[in-house]
């Protein structure tokens, strides 16, 4: 891995008021004062989506102690892009997106996610800077774990724009030699700073806050057959970080590369509150739900140096203060 100095160097993250893009906004701040961070992003409106979730994620109460520079904007409004036109940026950590996988409204979706894709990839040509992007778990839609590469079946819109930006980007590396490009498809992600997603969260912090509240968990009936990769928010930036100082443009897994199911959630958070709760087991209302994901991350390993080191355990034990901090706290 080539060692990167961060300190006066500048950096743009799109989404930056969101879970992942403020973790990453405080990485940088903490472990390289001298950086000069650029935040992008919409904010919450409490506009909502037909769903009833909310529009945008990105709140302030999660860039107090925030000490760089912000820029409001909609990556839809290229008015509002074009304010970074005149900034030089050697990074570029472009996390801003329609992120909810139960928006069907497709032309709303693709537009938001694939259009506004085109601008930053061009505005890394310009800069000739390394730009490092959210795709997803979601490209693999239903297709037996463990999910690879290459393999790709999106059964909703917001998993398809993120296939197409895959590909996208892909034609795009092959046709810039030396620009370096990294598609990073995250997995169930938890850990600090997401509460502001509200319905959209892990279920790490929605079944601690209902444990919490002395109710029983609920989770969806045969649960105890359903597995997803867990990924602590520490090992995601981690991987933001290896890919801005890889050389091996590509798309890449980021998940734990372990399966663990939802009754395992409800048992660690149990033991770390000292609970015994019944679990309710509920009607799963969704069609199209992923049964089993599990990331392959054997070529994040040898290209990115990737090894992630947190565990569900360990992860859990460090979100606890987190996750009674925001109990019962208002949302707004």
């Amino acid at each position: 891995m080539n060692q990167i100095d961060f300190n006066n160097k500048s950096i743009l993250i799109t989404g930056g008021a969101g879970f992942i893009g403020s973790s990453l906004a405080f990485y940088f701040q903490d472990n390289y004062p001298e950086s000069n961070v650029f935040i992008f992003d919409i904010f919450r409106s409490g506009e909502k989506f037909e769903n009833g979730n909310l529009k945008s994620f990105g709140h302030y109460k999660n860039l107090i102690d925030f000490k760089g520079q912000i820029i409001t904007g909609d990556i839809n409004c290229f008015n509002d892009l074009n304010a970074l036109s005149d900034i030089k940026f050697d990074f570029i950590f472009h996390h801003a997106a329609i992120s909810d996988t139960r928006v069907y409204n497709q032309e709303l979706v693709m537009r938001t996610n694939v259009n506004s894709f085109y601008w930053f990839l061009e505005k890394a040509k310009r800069d000739n800077s390394c730009l490092v992007y959210a795709s997803s778990a979601a490209t693999y839609g239903s297709l037996a774990s463990p999910q690879c590469v290459g393999k790709e079946h999106p059964e909703n819109p917001y998993g398809y724009s993120k296939y197409s930006m895959d590909q996208i980007a892909l034609r795009f590396i092959s046709r810039n030699k030396g620009l370096r490009i990294f598609g990073l498809r995250f997995f169930n992600v938890y850990g600090p700073r997401e509460y502001y997603k509200s319905k959209t969260s892990s279920m790490v912090i929605q079944l601690g806050h209902q444990i919490l509240s002395g109710q029983s968990p609920k989770l969806f009936e045969n649960s105890e057959n359903i597995y997803r990769d867990f990924i602590y928010i520490d090992d995601v930036i981690k991987a933001n970080i290896l890919s801005a100082t890889s050389e091996n443009s590509g798309i890449y897994n980021v998940g734990t590369g372990n399966a663990r199911s939802f009754k395992d959630i409800v048992d660690i958070l149990q033991e770390e509150l000292n609970t015994d709760l019944n679990v309710e087991y509920i009607n799963n209302p969704y069609s199209g739900y992923q049964n089993h994901t599990q990331a392959d991350i054997s070529l994040t390993q040898s290209s990115l140096e990737f090894f992630p080191e947190i565990s569900l355990e360990q992860g859990i034990k460090m979100y606890i203060p987190y996750i009674k901090k925001h109990h019962n706290q208002s949302i707004d």
